[in-house]
């Protein structure tokens, strides 16, 4: 039976079994598609990143979820550097092929891995509060309250996510989301998924608190989201948010509604960097698929 490496890596944390689990596979040079989709399905975590040799940067990555391949993912980035300074990555800064183009990772003495994400793109939706707020199962009137000068945006640094402000913390822990609701909305917005946010946050250092909901990418909620805060300090530098007092960085808590709490740290004076740190909870084999007859591996 063939099988290869894997682990999972805690990103935007440095504590086990918080922050938002990605699996890693160090060495998946030799694995199609079908196989790196059903090692993603087996592991059941929302991202697993399969690292690949590259001809134009330093590593190639893809990413799947248990359900489909997606173009890009923070945590899981966070994860498998954080996994490649255990072992014995030199801080610095390295290049990563993936399916948005290359990206430069910088990763820290301390071991904290910094992404930039692509240019943002931000465009905004006329999709109505009564939808929005009978998706994520959250009253209007608190959505229109926080929607006064930042308005519903479908916001992308590498992958678009639709922002949604609300008034209060209350307001995102009490969300009673309707998947079903929530993919026809990212459907019809062209978005993976759905950024729920407040300044009302729970730490005093910490910018928001934001919830995460991608049903279409098989990811019903996503603990802790790289990606999604990338694009969403994008969105709040667009609109203003800080009355042209941008801090240095930001703080953007998530996960505490699913008992994963962790933190992303972000940067925009230099495009756009997505930062935080990750500890390996698991590594150790696992049995690779079955090829299909048909499979073209890619070298």
């Amino acid at each position: 039976m063939e099988t290869t490496r894997v682990l999972q890596v805690d990103a935007f944390t440095d504590e086990p079994h918080t922050g938002n689990p990605a699996g890693v596979v160090p060495d998946a040079d030799g694995l199609s598609a079908d196989q790196m989709q059903g090692i993603a399905a087996e592991m059941a975590v929302s991202e697993t990143a399969f690292l690949r040799s590259s001809e134009t940067a330093d590593r190639r990555v893809r990413y799947f979820t248990p359900t489909q391949e997606v173009d890009l993912c923070g945590h899981a980035t966070i994860g498998t550097f954080a996994h490649l300074h255990d072992e014995g990555l030199e801080p610095g800064t390295t290049t990563l092929e993936t399916n948005v183009g290359v990206l430069e990772i910088d990763l820290a003495a301390d071991g904290t891995v910094w992404m930039r994400q692509d240019d943002p793109t931000i465009r905004e939706v006329d999709v109505g509060y009564d939808r929005v707020g009978d998706a994520l199962g959250v009253d209007r009137a608190a959505l229109e309250g926080a929607s006064a000068d930042i308005p519903l945006a479908v916001a992308s640094t590498g992958l678009p996510f639709l922002i949604v402000p609300i008034t209060y913390l209350s307001d995102v822990g009490d969300a009673d989301p309707d998947m079903a609701a929530i993919e026809a909305l990212t459907d019809d917005v062209d978005a993976t998924g759905v950024y729920l946010f407040t300044f009302d946050a729970l730490e005093p250092e910490s910018t928001l608190h934001g919830r995460m909901f991608a049903p279409g990418a098989g990811v019903p909620e996503d603990p802790v989201t790289g990606t999604a805060s990338g694009a969403v300090a994008a969105y709040l530098d667009r609109f203003g948010a800080f009355d042209g007092d941008l801090p240095d960085e930001l703080r953007l808590e998530q996960g505490h509604y699913v008992d994963r709490p962790g933190a992303v740290r972000v940067r925009l004076a230099d495009g756009v960097q997505v930062g935080g740190r990750g500890v390996t909870v698991l590594d150790g084999s696992i049995a690779v698929p079955a090829a299909d007859e048909d499979d073209i591996l890619e070298a």
